[in-house]
């Protein structure tokens, strides 16, 4: 289960890539941090819901994230 916080930004995101670069767009886990990892345990947290709870591909649609986060 992802924080509200993470949400609110996984949406944010997944809005601005979409706008960007069209529905068929994909992304990882990665998109959502910084180069730097000052924030491990978001990160991990990230990790965890994408590849344990999800079994997401290194890469998926932005849309297919955004819904299941919504």
């Amino acid at each position: 289960m992802l924080n509200n916080t993470l949400k609110e930004k996984i949406i944010a995101v997944c809005n601005a890539k979409i706008a960007a670069k069209g529905s068929n767009v994909g992304l990882s886990f990665y998109a959502f941090f910084s180069n730097k990892n000052s924030d491990p345990e978001l990160l991990m947290e990230m990790a965890t819901w994408w590849i344990l709870e999800h079994k997401l591909d290194h890469f998926e649609k932005a849309v297919k994230i955004k819904n299941l986060v919504q």
